[in-house]
């Protein structure tokens, strides 16, 4: 298993707040400057966002053209014994440690091995795990979450969950935390304008330039 630091950090971010709340939304892709996905075997690409969430009231929102979440929320907030073999893309795991292998950290691998060993059926998809080492939650895209050499790219780690405290606020965690969104696509007069501009734009300067 190797570690792969992206050449950007969290390149394409945006975050919209109000006093409420935050939405913070991932628009571009999350492998982009690396070679994970044609580099065999498992890679975990870090160089996530630090960011504060508040569950009650924050959102994370992906963006579709990016992201293969399907259509929809498949939410699944539990112990990893109860996680169901299919219809969820996105899990909030409350098992803290790796009891198959005690000496190992819990990390993100280990925990999308967990949630593999549930799932059967195939598609990418989002978790949260509580990392032991760093004693906080972090937001993990996989691009496949029944497969356990399927790539992660680490996206978020929450840093004000951290300890005790962070443990028990995953239980608080909602389908309501996450949104799939989609960029509009220009229609098509909102091109032709834009092309009429352009044509009209490039004949001005012509025209310029051969009254000199």
């Amino acid at each position: 298993m190797r570690y792969t630091l992206p050449t950007f950090v969290a390149a394409g971010l945006l975050i919209a707040s109000t006093a409420q709340a935050a939405t913070i939304t991932f628009n571009t892709d999350p492998f982009a400057g690396t070679t994970v996905l044609t580099t065999p075997g498992r890679q975990i690409v870090g160089g996530e966002l630090f960011t504060t969430f508040d569950p009650a009231t924050d959102v994370f929102a992906f963006d579709s053209a990016f992201f293969a979440l399907g259509g929809s929320i498949g939410f699944f907030n539990g112990l990893i014994g109860s996680l169901p073999a299919s219809g969820v893309n996105v899990v909030v795991l409350r098992t803290f440690d790796d009891d198959a292998d005690p000496g190992t950290p819990f990390g993100a691998g280990s925990a999308a091995n967990l949630i593999a060993a549930q799932i059967t059926t195939d598609g990418a998809g989002l978790f949260i795990y509580f990392n032991q080492g760093l004693d906080i939650p972090r937001l993990v895209y996989s691009t496949n979450l029944s497969d356990n050499t399927s790539d992660l790219k680490i996206l978020a780690r929450l840093t004000n969950l951290s300890g005790q405290g962070g443990r028990d606020a995953m239980a608080s965690f909602t389908t309501a935390d996450f949104q799939i969104v989609t960029t509009p696509v220009p229609e098509p007069a909102t091109i032709m304008l834009f092309a009429s501009v352009g044509v009209l734009w490039a004949g001005r300067r012509l025209a310029q330039r051969c009254a000199k």
